[in-house]
């Protein structure tokens, strides 16, 4: 693939948008992507391919085509999923189940889903299988129910007697021995196994009616008289049709709704763009497939343009929009040095950046991998579910053959068609499969939505145990601070001017390691004052450092220093305390003698700090602060963001884990938030530990919940994410028992004998065809949960 030029990159406003005037026909072509008219000396954005050029609308649909050519060339069509070798499908209601390619779970009878999220969204194989089924089963239904019913109804037989359970028959076969053949194959695993799930209340039901059809059909003389009604046995094709018609519509419902819960991670990946443009040794610019970048590589990001992979940006200055990361919508800007993530978009200006990670280890990609690890974790609520699935099948089954007996000994004439056919609706209404969903399907569209707001879960028990969380214990440097020191204020003394002195200060402290040390270099390189070079450079160990610039002597530390060298410092004494009481650092600096500056340096307060810890208090969490730092630092930043019950100061690692400990043995759920490797032990003894995702991996590693900004607002969002979540699936639950415990003993017929109320197999096939999809949709809901 070879460029002919990007043409106007900013003009790119997506598919077929802006194409101005209409031109010669004779002279237009058609864009291979989108299918419009394209004069190629008018548009900007052309491609070669095989030696041979394309033309295109706009930078859209040109990046699509050089993406994947042949798709849009008329090359082979699109192959349905395949098992990639090596390739691990599983059930999202047992994920314990692994296997090699698609199949059916050996638990539950439900299709396998790939476990790595793909970009492929092609249909699943058995999505597209039982559309054809039931369109074919429709099809026959159709016209055996007006062969049967019609006749009963309104009196005009549309066959011959004789001749009409015969033609049933030839329609209702291909119906129950090909469309609903799935149905019994996995209903005889089940049997076999002693796993019994829905599919084996399924094919016994529509088994019982068809073989009982089939034989009144072929050996009616087999039946007593009383069987017959007006000189026929009855036969029951059209309830086994219509159930298995029902029943295949019902799963096509289900497994269109599935495939949208596993959207949010497809919106994920979607957000990496297929190609980068790589800029060579020679400077010259080519556009190739991401998977060839490597580390280390130059990249241009031009405007309006997705950061294609982790890195550094070494030129050029640019807002870029990490909403994707972050859940914040305003842009933050970039320039030399900055650090930019795969998958967030460029504003206005165009960068070029240093490819750092590359792959599976981007950011987007660690996100995508916790995401599906997430949808198919098992909440402890799931257990609720298990237990009554566990004896639920046998139960039915135990249920319709009772409601035979009974209505075989009590019920009115036909007694057995009666019975039959109740054991068959009792059979057919009871849905373990809306049970089995209700949880998964809620923590699969949750954790979705969740990522999309910055807030990543590892596994659904701490998204259950976040919601009822009372405590919530926080680090204080990188989790309510930023977490690095800040030159934050400059008090010059007389004589002095700021930028002379600042240089000075940044020249000496450039040879230091101390952390305060490296906040005043990095303002004089943000604020563009030249850093020279210093001689001589001596660090008093517990005073500060020394050293010469420029020919003068420079001294930088606290009040000890400056009286050691004879440098009164009262003139700027007031201010140095008024500072160390909200819990900065301040350093003196003298210059040849005389004291030239106070330096004031500090762990900024983060902006949202303060409204987060609010709208936390206001949910009704108890706030308490752990910090290793002094306790009147700990105070001064508690009293600055307000709201902090407790504050914890002067503590090791194993400090905080202790008093986490303390707090849980009190009766206290607790959710803990740090950043750094000390906060680890404390974020794996919390009940759910909660990590900044601005933080160390063994932090991030050892939380439940990780919020990819490190910002505590993502909290508030992952609070009420968890409130949702947790609601949902309590609905799908109630909706669940409720539809198990009406339907079932309706279908048994306990309101006969009062109300003369029946359910025929074919209202039974439907309402249970609803209750998943039901279950389904309102996990769907979670979509759209508003923060």
């Amino acid at each position: 693939m070879h460029d002919h030029g990007h043409g106007n990159d900013s003009a790119a406003h997506g598919c077929c948008g802006g194409h101005g005037t209409a031109r010669d026909a004779a002279s237009e072509v058609k864009d291979p992507v989108c299918g419009m008219s394209v004069d190629p000396s008018v548009t900007a954005h052309h491609a070669r391919h095989d030696g041979v050029d394309h033309h295109f609308c706009s930078a859209g649909c040109r990046a699509k085509f050089v993406a994947d050519p042949d798709r849009y060339l008329g090359g082979a069509p699109r192959p349905e999923p395949q098992a990639v070798p090596g390739a691990v499908w599983t059930c999202p209601m047992h994920p314990e189940i692994r296997r090699e390619g698609p199949g059916t779970c050996p638990i539950c009878g439900m299709a396998l889903e790939p476990e790595e999220p793909s970009l492929d969204d092609a249909p699943n194989p058995e999505l597209v299988d039982f559309t054809r089924r039931v369109w074919v089963a429709g099809a026959l239904t159709i016209p055996l129910l007006a062969v049967s019913m019609v006749a009963e109804m309104i009196g005009v037989a549309l066959v011959p007697a004789a001749w009409n359970p015969w033609v049933q028959l030839l329609l209702a076969a291909p119906v129950v021995l090909w469309a609903g053949l799935p149905f019994f194959q996995r209903g005889w695993t089940s049997i076999a196994t002693w796993r019994l799930n829905m599919f084996t209340l399924v094919s016994i039901g529509v088994g019982a009616a068809f073989a009982y059809s089939v034989v009144a059909t072929v050996a009616p003389g087999l039946f007593p008289e009383t069987f017959r009604m007006h000189g026929m046995v009855p036969v029951y094709y059209e309830a086994a049709a219509v159930v298995v018609t029902l029943v295949l519509l019902g799963q096509v419902l289900e497994l269109r709704a599935r495939a949208a819960t596993g959207r949010a991670i497809r919106a994920l990946l979607d957000l990496a763009p297929k190609t980068a443009t790589r800029i060579g040794a020679d400077g010259a610019e080519l556009e190739v497939p991401l998977d060839v970048v490597v580390q280390g590589d130059r990249l241009r990001v031009r405007p309006g343009e997705a950061v294609p992979v982790d890195g550094v940006v070494v030129d050029g200055r640019s807002a870029v929009d990490e909403a994707m990361l972050t859940g914040e919508p305003a842009p933050v800007m970039k320039q030399a040095g900055a650090e930019v993530t795969g998958g967030t978009v460029n504003g206005t200006g165009s960068l070029v950046i240093e490819a750092r990670a590359v792959g599976s280890d981007t950011v987007l990609a660690r996100i995508v991998k916790m995401v599906a690890q997430a949808q198919r974790s098992r909440a402890p609520i799931q257990a609720v579910a298990d237990r009554v699935s566990g004896w639920f099948v046998p139960l039915v089954v135990l249920v319709a053959m009772a409601t035979f007996v009974v209505w075989n000994i009590v019920g009115p004439e036909p007694r057995f068609g009666h019975a039959l056919l109740n054991a068959i609706a009792v059979l057919i209404i009871a849905c373990p499969c809306a049970l089995g969903l209700a949880t998964p399907m809620s923590i699969m569209v949750g954790t979705g939505r969740g990522a999309h707001a910055g807030v990543l879960v590892k596994d659904a028990e701490a998204l259950q145990l976040l919601e009822r969380v009372d405590t919530l214990v926080i680090d204080k440097t990188g989790t309510l601070t930023e977490g690095r020191p800040t030159l934050v204020d400059v008090e010059v003394a007389s004589g002095f001017f700021r930028a002379d002195v600042l240089s000075a200060a940044a020249a000496v402290e450039a040879r230091s390691e101390h952390p305060l040390a490296r906040a005043v270099v990095e303002a004089a390189r943000i604020e563009g004052i030249e850093v020279v070079e210093a001689e001589g450079f001596d660090s008093q160990t517990g005073l500060g450092v020394s050293g010469v610039v420029g020919g003068r002597t420079v001294v930088v530390g606290n009040a000890e220093q400056m009286a050691r060298i004879g440098v009164d410092a009262a003139s700027l004494h007031f201010s140095a305390e008024r500072h160390r009481g909200t819990g900065a650092g301040a350093m003196f600096v003298a210059i040849d003698g005389r004291l030239g500056a106070l330096l004031v340096v500090a762990d900024p307060v983060k902006e949202s700090a303060g409204p987060a810890i609010a709208a936390l208090r206001g949910d009704g969490l108890r706030i308490v602060m752990l910090t290793g730092d002094a306790e009147a630092t700990a105070k001064a930043v508690a009293a600055a963001i307000g709201g902090i019950d407790e504050v914890h100061a002067g503590l090791r690692p194993e400090d905080k884990a202790r008093i986490v400990t303390e707090l849980r043995a009190k009766g206290a759920v607790v959710a803990m938030a740090g950043d750094g490797i000390n906060d680890a032990p404390a974020l794996a003894a919390a009940d759910v530990g909660v990590a900044m995702g601005t933080g160390t991996d063994v932090a991030i590693e050892s939380a439940g919940v990780t919020l990819t900004k490190g910002d505590l607002a993502a909290m508030v969002r992952a609070r009420r994410l968890a409130k949702a979540t947790m609601r949902n699936i309590r609905q799908n639950l109630f909706f669940s028992f409720l539809f198990n415990g009406i339907g079932v003993p309706v279908a048994a017929g306990v309101l006969y004998p009062v109300a003369g109320i029946l359910l025929s197999p074919m209202i039974a096939g439907a309402a249970m065809a609803l209750s998943s999809f039901t279950v389904v949709t309102n996990a769907l809901r979670l979509n759209a949960t508003r923060f």
